[in-house]
């Protein structure tokens, strides 16, 4: 392999597909370094035990400093856009508003950004999830807004046939899509790439960078080997923790690195009924709150579900309490509601190079956490649930922040050009630029702000 390259990308996710498939196709060298596995469709791993240990950074969750939170990152080619729902909306007006008065750049505004969506959205299908493959989660999802006087609407996926008709079931996606329906960047983006020259070295973790005319790269393989690259051009794509902990071992010195670490802390609550509901089947999930009323107080729903493995670790109870909830996993439902917190967070390296994580909830994310229970709870008891169970705890999907963009070099790390303060050739554009949470699925909004940054300033 060479050694130089114009562009060397850390970070194999959703931002750092995209960004390679722009510099490839305008004829630049690039290298992408994934600490993660390089899977393709014939072997995603078949059982969740597994896919927990191969496709998540420690064997599948993280936790806090105060283990209230778990925090779930993937870590293969692809990151997040193979294992995650192909949940893709675009930010509204008051996401944006919270990203221009928090960080003071321009372009937060749907005028600036509705070409930038418009862009993925043209290279990617797009389609609301059928309502007639709808599985008896969702029929209670939907059943229990109407009799409450809520609104809820179909979820828009990232998905071309996934063939429910033929009795595929899409929790199956959660490691990886088996026939390629999901619109995951390995299939929109990477593949393009590869073929027109991009480089990947996966299972390789970069542990330091040395910035400069020529930005050095040193990491270590899978068997502990190392090696060094260089480029013109760096992109930072590694996400909220990744980005974060390779900057501070690099020894940058910025303040604000790791700093305003949101998650949307997910709550799952479980109810029990006393026939089968089969949450496993067909569309994993398919329905989403709609309600104005819950956007303005802090939060949204959704219909899903999780693999037993997942949903063993979010049941209280120990022995035979635990053991009941198991065997009758099919006759529960599930319901998740995701807060726009308000209480940043903090993204440290401690001793043995150890990662932590301070993300606590305040009053005001309480609140909103507890008018989700409360919603559910109502959703859940109007449609027959025997009870309802809140899950163990709080789980973290969409990290975000730890090097969030802004205009004033003393208050953030990224500056509207993409390009970290005071370094004219390291470059980010992923979910770690977010000033604050949006409180909807990032996703979307993460690869047009890709697409904006590789047309516009990389």
């Amino acid at each position: 392999m060479q050694d130089h390259f114009n562009y060397i990308i850390v970070g194999g996710g959703v931002s750092g597909s995209i960004i390679a498939e722009g510099l490839v196709a305008k004829g630049h060298s690039v290298l992408m370094l994934e600490a993660g596995k390089f899977f393709y469709t014939n072997n995603y791993p078949r059982f969740d035990i597994d896919s927990n240990s191969q496709m998540y950074w420690n064997g599948g969750v993280e936790l806090t400093s105060d283990a209230e939170i778990g925090l779930v990152r993937p870590k293969m080619i692809g990151g997040g856009s193979i294992i995650n729902g192909g949940l893709l909306d675009r930010f509204d007006d008051l996401a944006f508003e919270g990203f221009k008065d928090e960080s003071g750049v321009d372009f937060f505004n749907n005028l600036v950004m509705t070409p930038w969506f418009e862009k993925v959205e043209n290279t990617t299908s797009i389609v609301k999830v059928p309502e007639k493959f709808a599985n008896k989660n969702a029929d209670i999802f939907r059943e229990g807004f109407k009799a409450n006087g809520f609104r809820c609407d179909l979820l828009d996926r990232g998905q071309t046939d996934c063939r429910n008709s033929e009795g595929m079931d899409c929790i199956e996606c959660l490691a990886g899509c088996p026939i390629n329906s999901k619109q995951s960047t390995m299939i929109t983006y990477v593949r393009s790439a590869l073929k027109q020259g991009l480089k990947v070295f996966s299972e390789f973790e970069v542990k330091r960078i040395e910035p400069g005319e020529k930005v050095k790269v040193h990491g270590l393989d899978r068997l502990d080997k190392k090696w060094s690259f260089s480029a013109d051009k760096l992109v930072l794509a590694s996400g909220s923790i990744g980005n974060s902990k390779l900057l501070m071992n690099s020894n940058f010195k910025n303040p604000n690195i790791g700093k305003r670490f949101y998650t949307h802390p997910q709550y799952m609550l479980m109810a029990e009924f006393d026939y089968n509901i089969d949450a496993y089947k067909g569309p994993l999930q398919s329905y989403k709150s709609n309600d104005l009323n819950f956007r303005r107080k802090g939060f949204k729903l959704e219909n899903v579900f999780a693999p037993p493995a997942a949903m063993s670790v979010l049941f209280k109870g120990i022995q035979d309490e635990h053991f009941y909830c198991m065997k009758n996993l099919r006759r529960f439902a599930s319901i998740e509601v995701a807060i726009r917190d308000t209480n940043p967070g903090e993204i440290r390296v401690g001793k043995h190079n150890k990662t932590i994580v301070h993300k606590e909830l305040d009053s005001v994310d309480l609140k909103r956490r507890d008018l989700g229970y409360d919603a559910i709870k109502n959703i859940f008891y109007s449609q027959g649930a025997k009870r309802v169970i809140e899950g163990e705890f709080g789980i973290g999907l969409h990290l975000m922040g730890g090097c969030s963009i802004g205009v004033d070099g003393s208050q953030s790390v990224v500056d509207p050009e993409f390009k970290l303060h005071d370094q004219k050739n390291i470059f980010c554009a992923d979910s770690s630029i977010f000033p604050n949470a949006p409180g909807i699925n990032p996703s979307l909004t993460i690869m047009a702000l890709s697409k904006m940054a590789v047309e516009k300033f990389i």
